[in-house]
Parts: C-alpha cells; sequence; structure tokens
C-alpha cells in the first residue's frame, strides 16, 4: 500500500507542478486560454492572478515532493498536510470557481490522503 501512496503522492505533486505551468507560463497562450475559455484580451488581464495561483500550486506541488524524499515521521506528516492543504482548495475552488476543480483537485488529493493514512 505504500507504494500505492507514494505513486498517488507523485501524480498529484506532477498535476500541481503542470498547473504551475500552466498558470505562470502558457496562461496567454492556446492552453492556458483553453482552460477557462478566455479570450486574449481576457487572459491578458487576469494573467497576474493566474501567476499567483500558479505559485501557490507550485508551492503544493514541493510540499508534497518533500513529503515523499522526507523520512519519517516528517514524511508522512508533510504528505498529510499538503494533501489536506490540496483537498481544501480544490473544495474551496469548486464551490467558488468552478465545479470542475473538485474532481480535478479535490478528488486526486483525497485519494492520495486516504491511500497515504491506509498505508501508515
Amino acid at each position: 500500500m505504500e507504494i500505492v501512496a507514494n505513486v498517488l503522492v507523485g501524480l498529484v505533486a506532477a498535476l500541481h507542478a503542470y498547473i504551475l505551468v500552466l498558470e505562470m507560463f502558457l496562461w496567454q497562450k492556446k492552453p492556458g486560454r483553453g482552460l477557462h475559455g478566455f479570450d486574449p484580451e481576457m487572459a491578458r488581464a487576469t494573467a497576474p492572478i493566474a501567476a499567483n495561483q500558479g505559485l501557490y500550486n507550485g508551492f503544493l506541488a514541493a510540499g508534497l515532493v518533500w513529503g515523499l524524499i522526507a523520512a519519517d515521521p516528517t514524511g508522512f506528516r508533510v504528505q498529510v498536510f499538503f494533501l489536506s492543504c490540496v483537498v481544501v482548495a480544490g473544495v474551496f475552488g469548486a464551490v467558488t470557481a468552478n465545479r470542475r476543480i473538485l474532481f480535478a483537485q479535490a478528488l486526486p488529493g483525497a485519494l492520495a490522503l486516504a491511500a497515504v493514512l491506509a498505508a501508515r
């Protein structure tokens, strides 16, 4: 079960690294605009906000990687903390911005969190 948990944590970290790239560097390009259906003008206007969101997603990814490489009990605790942050951010995003975030962010985070807790 520990291997499954580590793979899921790694996938959630990769997801948040991808979101960082999308929001910080590709927001005004087709992949970023397509995420929310923005036209070039709206993408340009919202780019600073998206870059800020991307940076936070990068912090989540970094924390999850830290949790994977740190020795226990620190690694376990760090994974639980950052996965909990992912779930809370995903639920909040689903309520305030777009329901898809529940499935794209909160659900993977919750599955990884459940696996980490079950592997303990």
